[in-house]
């Protein structure tokens, strides 16, 4: 009996005991769950979503590198200095075309309206429209060098759609009368006479391969134009003379073309296309006359 009433006044006394209390928190920012500080993971998930439009930029450049400097592109050599010219590639988020109209029509002088004008329609990938806005900006400002190496860029590219054009077309003009390749001549063709619906698909063909041959040409033209006007901007600067002498080239004015590549090995004798180029200048150059022989 005594030992039931210490342990019964040993439980009293266990009861009696005030609980303890529970650990205090650590004053401050309240922890995650996960461990860490959670606004600092979620600058850094912020920093990240904001970063991926500079990577896509970047993966463009590189792209564009690899393509403009590779073997065999027919680049002139002059370096990373050609990478960036007439690249905007913010060019999508600028005014409006409808805007920039409205700008141009309102200030008809200034030139700032048709450089807005330009870079809309550029954003809409509208070439011509693009070329003829610039046109008339680079005529209000005769003296912006990037303004003639961005039109010739844009008729450069213009010249090469029309140069695919006349092909199809021109293979178009082949399909159109194939049993002329095979026709006869002379005396056994009048006998055999042609066929009127061959005929008249053939002279629809012609009319088109002429149109698209006199557009290539002129579209060929204006780029050699346009980077005339940066060579007499810019004198001495290789690659404007570079960019002129391909230009004649593919425009058929292979005395301008050789006058531009020889220039631009005067001002770059130390291009890794040296070589290259003088043997286009001798090719493209006229053969030398004839010594005539005299009679005795």
């Amino acid at each position: 009996m005594a030992r039931g009433a210490v342990k019964a006044k040993q439980a009293q006394k266990r009861g009696a005991q005030p609980a303890k209390a529970a650990p205090r928190r650590a004053r401050g920012r309240r922890r995650h769950a996960g461990g860490g500080n959670p606004n600092q993971q979620l600058f850094f998930m912020r920093l990240r979503r904001r970063a991926k439009p500079m990577y896509v930029i970047l993966a463009v450049l590189f792209a564009a590198t690899f393509a403009l400097l590779g073997v065999g592109s027919g680049s002139g050599g002059g370096g990373l200095d050609q990478l960036f010219q007439g690249l905007n590639i913010f060019r999508s988020g600028g005014t409006s075309v409808s805007k920039a109209q409205k700008e141009v029509k309102a200030h008809p002088s200034n030139p700032k309206g048709f450089r807005d004008l330009a870079t809309a329609y550029e954003g809409k990938k509208d070439t011509a429209g693009a070329i003829s806005a610039l046109q008339t900006y680079t005529t209000l400002k005769p003296k912006d060098v990037a303004a003639w190496n961005e039109l010739a860029g844009l008729q450069q590219a213009q010249a090469t759609d029309f140069l695919a054009q006349y092909r199809a077309a021109y293979q178009t003009r082949q399909d159109a009368a194939p049993s002329q390749l095979l026709a006869p001549t002379g005396k056994l063709a009048t006998a055999f006479g042609t066929n009127p619906i061959e005929q008249a698909a053939a002279a629809r063909a012609d009319t088109a391969v002429n149109d698209l041959s006199r557009r290539t040409q002129l579209a060929y033209s204006s780029v050699q134009s346009s980077y005339d006007q940066v060579t007499q901007i810019a004198p001495k600067d290789p690659n404007a003379w570079f960019n002129l002498a391909q230009a004649a080239q593919q425009a058929g004015d292979n005395v301008t073309a050789v006058k531009g590549y020889k220039r631009y090995l005067k001002l770059s004798p130390g291009s890794s296309t040296a070589a290259q180029i003088k043997q286009l200048i001798k090719q493209l150059s006229p053969a030398p006359a004839k010594p005539s022989k005299h009679k005795k």
